[in-house]
């Protein structure tokens, strides 16, 4: 019986691409780089905003770090412009909660971002929010999921990850946790291969819940 349900965020739950393409596009303004496409984002995302700046910015550039900085403070300014929650996420949400299900967020997105991305969009329907720290490492380390479990009191036979991307698959896989891979968010379903469950709409979360 699943007890305890960790979400990725981007992809997942709140559809942040447009944000994130307006921020990254915004750093590297700044240095006169050319501008990247939404699909180009969707490409480069997932493994952290760091590594969004690394494959945004031209190669050899050395001005990564001097980027990034200007795209975490220009993303928290403006991370809620464009970002809504996919169709159906809140109901999920709020059907888990009322039946007792704890819900959790692992992000590789910064912690501080995540945090407040959750309480704006989702309020108390989450019950533990964490991005990447210094002291987290990013996914598909299984640090992030642990810790969320830990706080949750919640063990592996009774948790269940969700994600949309390989990442998230990989760090299922590492946490010894059973994987529903979504298809609504940044990756198609090639990239999925490996997840235990693939599915196509919110819905179908509480059905396979309720299933296993």
């Amino acid at each position: 019986m699943i007890k305890t349900v960790i979400f990725d965020l981007d992809g997942t739950l709140l559809n942040t691409l447009e944000d994130l393409k307006d921020a990254t596009n915004f750093a590297l303004s700044k240095f006169g780089y050319s501008a990247r496409s939404l699909e180009e984002i969707r490409c480069f995302v997932g493994n952290g905003v760091r590594k969004l700046i690394e494959r945004a910015v031209p190669e050899n550039c050395e001005n990564v770090e001097e980027c990034l900085a200007i795209f975490k403070k220009n993303y928290s300014e403006n991370m809620c412009n464009h970002t809504n929650p996919y169709n159906g996420i809140l109901e999920i949400l709020k059907t888990l909660h009322d039946n007792g299900i704890k819900i959790g967020v692992v992000s590789n997105k910064f912690d501080s971002a995540v945090k407040e991305l959750c309480k704006k969009y989702f309020g108390d329907l989450i019950d533990v929010a964490i991005g990447q720290a210094d002291d987290v490492p990013k996914k598909p380390a299984p640090d992030g999921v642990f810790k969320a479990m830990k706080e949750l009191n919640a063990d592996e036979y009774s948790t269940i990850y969700v994600g949309d991307s390989e990442v998230d698959v990989e760090t299922a896989k590492n946490a010894g946790l059973k994987c529903i891979g979504v298809i609504w968010g940044f990756r198609a379903r090639d990239y999925l291969k490996g997840a235990d469950f693939i599915i196509d709409k919110p819905c179908d979360i509480i059905n396979l819940i309720r299933s296993l």
